[in-house]
């Protein structure tokens, strides 16, 4: 299954992975691939927390990502 994830470096050099189908799903690392790594694993444990819990996972994705162009 893929889930879309954000992923941006922070002011500290940190790489901050978040999850716009899970709010709150927010992971980390020292390096992009280990912030995709912990990031993949917590959706994970979110997922089976849900359907331990009876609640339906339903992907939901609802925003949309955009560039938007300004002048200064």
């Amino acid at each position: 299954m893929n889930i879309r994830v954000r992923i941006e470096k922070d002011e500290d050099g940190w790489w901050i992975a978040t999850c716009p189908s899970f709010p709150g799903c927010i992971s980390q690392g020292k390096t992009e691939r280990a912030a995709l790594k912990n990031i993949s694993e917590a959706i994970s444990l979110h997922i089976k927390t849900l359907a331990e819990d009876g609640i339906p996972f339903i992907k939901s994705e609802k925003y949309i990502e955009k560039l938007v162009s300004i002048s200064l």
